[in-house]
């Protein structure tokens, strides 16, 4: 999800740039660039700008900042042409302008109303051909995530996570959902959703090109997508739609303006889209603020929304806890240096344990190293906004926190430095469970790799239990929660009495994927008003019920039921 305090950099490394100039060429850019480039996709088809983005590989931002930043702003400004920039520039997308924006929703809505007409069983076809396309070319996919600046490793997760939502176990289980049907004597009923219409995406610029295919799902329920790529990284999100999405709808005969993918600045998208008659649900991926802020403009507005915001996910770990696998878990925290939304954000270990873990933690933790992202092993992201981190160390040590490990910058190649891009994975041990949401990071999501351990004070089992239940319940984010623990009777407890929250994973990888289960989603400061487990195949359809009769009374409908009562029980009486 996007925050705004630590927005990660974006660009790729030398392997990337490599596959860039191979293996990134796609079918659908125009051939004669001398880079990579995409254009607005609208109704079906390509739609020129004089106007672009480049994206800059990392490693060059990384060895130059200024140098590799002025490249980008000289060549969007053409003042430097894109066969001047060499093995620096990966590719670019052209930025759309007003009317391409408008163009784009108008081609969703006349495509939306065919599209809806088109059986059900074909539209479910999609997800097979796009998880074919994904199989075939995920190392592709991985290279322009790469080229982006999402570490090898990160890169590589999520596009198994992609293989899980496109699953034929989780596509096979919605399918379910979306349509059942049932016969009750003279009369077929049909319990089906019904697409809303046109559904509007707007990706995070932390994770663009995954969450643009996690909301493209939609279309299978039979809505018709426009899909903004954000401005930071939109190369990933043109690539992913073109070359995976865009010839799966054309292999299924899907008509043109299904989908249609732009590349604009948020504000004067979003304000479009809540404005034009065209737009019914919007999908919103951003801070907590902000997204509940917009959440009550599109119910003014007579849109859905549908709302990915802010996570603070707990993990407890019980006193009989497997210690290093729980441990090894909680690095988990500061993959991508912490900017994904779903990473563990705070724990709760029990007290007899705590020094413990924290020793084993602090060994796990050193291990991780930034890096290019090209690099194997590398999991750590640049962060270019740091101040905000200092911030919460020194509102957690005024709180009277103390420092495990960490809170320095590094630089690439993890040496301490005043200046550099990297921060370095920082544990805080926080005393006391009474107050410890009082530490701000604690209270808030932080975006950054900081992770706080709570120790509550010594007490029974009995009562631990009960205020660590009580604690993960009372959390106002609703993201994912998870548990390490042994003993059954305590972890029946956890399953059973957790209620907060979209996901809930037991002894397990705390951001693993796995079939069926949902991806994103929750409840509170998570999810808004009207959060829950985020499957957008259902969270843009609505259900209807449907009675089909053959020989029915409308008299007998209304009147008979009751009298075929009366009937049953005299009949019961007699028999007895």
């Amino acid at each position: 999800m996007n925050r705004h305090a630590s927005a990660p950099i974006r660009g790729g490394g030398d392997r990337g740039v490599a596959a860039g100039a191979v293996t990134l060429r796609g079918a659908h850019h125009a051939v004669h660039d001398p880079i990579l480039t995409y254009r607005s996709y609208v109704g079906g088809k390509d739609i020129d700008s004089d106007k672009h983005v480049y994206t800059v590989t990392t490693r060059s931002i990384l060895d130059d900042v200024f140098e590799s930043l002025t490249l980008k702003r000289r060549l969007e400004q053409r003042r430097t042409e894109p066969q001047e920039a060499g093995h620096r520039v990966v590719g670019r997308v052209a930025l759309a302008d007003d009317d391409t924006v408008a163009a784009a929703s108008a081609a969703a809505a006349q495509a939306a109303v065919e599209w809806a007409r088109v059986p059900h069983a074909r539209r479910m076809a999609l997800g097979a051909a796009v998880r074919r396309r994904i199989v075939e070319g995920c190392d592709a996919m991985v290279d322009v995530l790469i080229a982006e600046g999402t570490p090898r490793a990160l890169a590589e997760w999520q596009v198994a996570g992609l293989l899980e939502t496109f699953s034929e176990e989780t596509l096979g289980w919605l399918d379910e959902l979306m349509h059942r049907e049932f016969t009750h004597g003279s009369r077929r009923l049909v319990v089906r959703r019904q697409p809303d219409g046109v559904v509007c995406v707007n990706p995070p610029q932390n994770a663009p090109a995954a969450s643009a295919l996690f909301g493209i799902t939609a279309l299978m329920a039979g809505n018709a997508v426009v899909v903004r790529a954000p401005r930071s990284a939109p190369l990933g999100v043109m690539y992913a739609l073109r070359e995976f999405v865009v010839p799966a709808l054309e292999e299924i005969g899907a008509p043109a303006g299904v989908l249609n993918v732009v590349c604009g600045r948020p504000g004067p998208m979003m304000r479009h889209w809540l404005e034009t008659p065209h737009t019914d649900d919007i999908l919103y991926i951003g801070s907590t603020e902000n997204g509940l802020a917009f959440q009550e403009e599109c119910v003014r507005r007579g849109k859905k929304p549908i709302l990915e915001l802010a996570g603070n996910d707990c993990v407890v770990i019980w006193r009989d806890a497997d210690l290093d696998t729980a441990a090894e878990a909680l690095t988990e925290c500061f993959y991508g240096s912490g900017q994904i939304c779903m990473v563990p954000n705070q724990v709760l270990v029990h007290p007899a344990v705590a020094d413990e873990l924290l020793d084993r933690l602090r060994t796990a933790v050193s291990r991780l190293r930034p890096g290019y992202p090209d690099e194997d092993g590398v999991l750590l992201s640049p962060v270019l906004r740091s101040e905000r981190f200092f911030e919460f160390v020194k509102d957690a040590l005024d709180h009277g926190a103390r420092v495990v490990h960490g809170a320095r910058r590094l630089e690439v190649d993890g040496s301490p430095s005043d200046t550099g891009l990297f921060l370095e994975p920082t544990v805080l041990r926080i005393d006391g469970l009474t107050r410890a949401r009082d530490v701000e990071a604690v209270r808030c999501e932080t975006f950054f790799p900081l992770l706080p351990v709570v120790v509550p004070e010594a007490a029974d089992d009995d009562e631990l239990l009960g205020l660590f239940l009580e604690y993960v319940n009372s959390n106002p984010y609703g993201l994912r929660n998870s548990v390490w623990a042994d003993d059954e009777r305590i972890l029946a407890r956890f399953e059973q009495e957790i209620v907060n929250g979209g996901l809930l994973k037991i002894n397990d990888s705390h951001i693993g994927f796995l079939p069926y289960l949902p991806t994103h989603g929750g409840t509170g400061l998570t999810g808004g008003v009207f959060g829950e487990a985020n499957y957008p195949m259902l969270r843009t359809s609505h259900l209807q019920g449907v009675s089909v009769a053959r020989g029915i009374r409308p008299h007998d409908a209304v009147f008979g039921s009751y009298a075929a009562l009366r009937q049953a029980r005299e009949e019961a009486r007699r028999s007895l």
